[in-house]
């Protein structure tokens, strides 16, 4: 069984992790794992002011790449991935993966080597902003 593609994605609306869960689901999967990275009001110590993701043109592309890679390297029925580019607040959804498989091990093995790869090798970058004025490129 080959694995699925079912939702790859780098936009600026709002994300919908009902949405990204349901593009996975499948009657031979006993498990899906879901992984959100969300927004958060600091980091590395400092208060987080503002936050803004930006991203390559061909970031869905490369992003649509590491899920078959991922997807042929892991058990999984079915992948997903979005990810947000915009101007976001504390408790936004940045990201939203998800993985089903028919046993959990490999929805989860699965899932994290998603959530690893993308931030390493999808060309999104994230500018923080501080309290204390000090602006960040994170993946720059």
């Amino acid at each position: 069984m080959e694995p699925q593609i079912r939702l790859i994605d780098v936009r600026a609306e709002p994300l919908s992790l009902d949405e990204v869960f349901a593009s996975v689901q499948d009657d031979r999967a006993g498990a899906v794992c879901v992984f959100t990275g969300i927004v958060r009001n600091h980091d590395q110590g400092e208060a987080v002011k503002a936050l803004s993701y930006s991203a390559h043109p061909l970031a869905a592309v490369r992003l649509r790449e590491v899920a078959a890679e991922v997807g042929a390297a892991h058990h999984v029925i079915a992948l997903s991935a979005v990810h947000r580019v915009a101007d976001l607040q504390v408790g936004d959804l940045a990201v939203v993966v998800a993985v089903s498989a028919a046993h959990r091990a490999d929805a989860f093995e699965a899932c994290r080597s998603m959530i690893d790869r993308l931030k390493r090798e999808v060309p999104i970058w994230k500018e923080q902003s501080f309290a204390s004025g000090q602006i960040e490129w994170v993946g720059a």
